[in-house]
């Protein structure tokens, strides 16, 4: 046997060895560094809750898919930090069910970042009674304290 036949022997063995174990790899079974379908669920409820809030003219409640926290940080025609300045800015940009409209979120893509982090692209669409504004959004989701909340808007 020669050294460069020996070697391709040795080549391909490693490239079967490689190919059983790649496929042996189901990604189901490893959710720790995955996305979970169970955790894009809670993300989607919480979208979906905050929609349904909305609709009632319901600020308040439209406001706990957010963390309540001072590090919370929404971006849109200006920056504004925090759970309480965020609730002061909604409640003044929309001061009763005529200016809310109606709410429709259109989830685009889920990025999964980390166990605790999700990155959610989408579009909004209001509609009320003279016009119909709509955007894109940028959310980070994080898990706190067992709930997934956002803590990052930025909302166009």
């Amino acid at each position: 046997m020669t050294f460069v036949s020996s070697l391709n022997d040795i080549l391909m063995r490693a490239i079967i060895i490689f190919m059983i174990v790649l496929a042996a790899c189901d990604s189901k079974t490893y959710q720790t560094g995955s996305s979970s379908k169970a955790d894009e669920a809670a993300i989607q409820s919480v979208l979906e809750q905050q929609v349904a809030a909305w609709n009632e003219a319901n600020i308040d409640e439209f406001m706990k898919g957010y963390w309540k926290s001072d590090s919370i940080l929404f971006i849109g025609s200006k920056i504004t930090s925090g759970w309480d300045s965020t609730l002061t800015r909604y409640k003044k940009g929309y001061p009763d069910k005529a200016a809310m409209g109606k709410l429709r979120f259109e989830v685009l893509r889920m990025d999964y970042i980390s166990n605790d982090s999700y990155l959610i692209t989408g579009k909004y669409f209001l509609t009320r009674e003279k016009d119909t504004p709509s955007g894109i959004f940028t959310l980070l989701f994080k898990k706190k304290k067992g709930n997934w909340v956002i803590v990052y808007d930025h909302t166009s």
